[in-house]
């Protein structure tokens, strides 16, 4: 049997893609937002803000939603009818002063079950795109989160959830990928980076001795989502500057 031909160099477009990304608030999915624009992709972001967040790429759609709400993340896949690409990028700050297992299974609901709650419902329409899905791991889906329980398991998670998606999907055309991000600087993370401790022991371990900015990670999400990453499956991405190297 002939091999499929294609062309000699690979494609890394995503103009005309539509895509969703939740948390894009701010932080990383924010800097996904403005990358996928820049690059002639139509968005839909969402987030918990009542109103769009400044900086939102001109022509974006903003819609309120909380990934912990099964009925509201329904109605929005009933009032989309066309999805090229999926980003999960909503988020929790761990709250210390929290009870416990209140926080663990806060951390679950948005990192972990939102995560197939959004997949699920999005289904249909990535399966009719051939699309793709991509989720955010960590640094602590490989390691303990010794503050942050609830994280670091629901992290853990994603790792695992993003294989067993990307098998069960397989036979809709569906690609599930992740990306474990180092140590980036967003609202999530200042709390570390104004520990001296902590960060001390974040630079002693971290080949490029510094915070990265979200935008770096921009380039492997479109990557991962454009077709030059075709045979590029149920894989998580460490993007950490070596972090998990050293």
């Amino acid at each position: 049997m002939a091999q499929p031909t294609h062309d000699d160099a690979p494609d890394f477009g995503v103009r005309g893609y539509r895509v969703l990304i939740t948390g894009g608030a701010g932080g990383i999915g924010l800097a996904f937002a403005r990358a996928f624009a820049a690059l002639g992709a139509e968005l839909i972001v969402t987030d918990l803000k009542l109103v769009p967040p400044d900086g939102l790429p001109e022509g974006a759609r903003y819609a309120v939603l909380d990934v912990r709400d099964g009925a509201a993340i329904l109605d929005l896949a009933r009032r989309t009818d066309r999805l090229d690409v999926l980003i999960h990028c909503a988020g929790r700050i761990t709250d210390q002063s929290a009870e416990r297992i209140a926080e663990f299974q806060a951390q679950l609901d948005i990192h972990l079950t939102g995560a197939l709650r959004l997949a699920e419902a999005f289904r249909p329409q990535l399966a009719r795109a051939k699309g793709s899905i991509l989720f955010i791991a960590s640094m602590y889906s490989y390691f303990g989160h010794p503050r942050g329980p609830g994280y670091g398991a629901a992290k853990t998670a994603i790792v695992s959830l993003t294989k067993s998606l990307a098998l069960g999907y397989a036979d809709d055309g569906i690609r599930v990928n992740a990306i474990a991000p180092g140590w980036i600087d967003t609202e999530l993370s200042r709390a570390g980076q104004a520990d001296p401790a902590f960060n001390a022991k974040v630079m002693a371990r971290l080949p490029i001795k510094r915070w990265a900015g979200p935008e770096e990670l921009a380039g492997t999400a479109v990557f991962l989502a454009s077709p030059a990453a075709r045979l590029i499956n149920g894989v998580t991405i460490p993007v950490d500057g070596g972090y998990a190297a050293s």
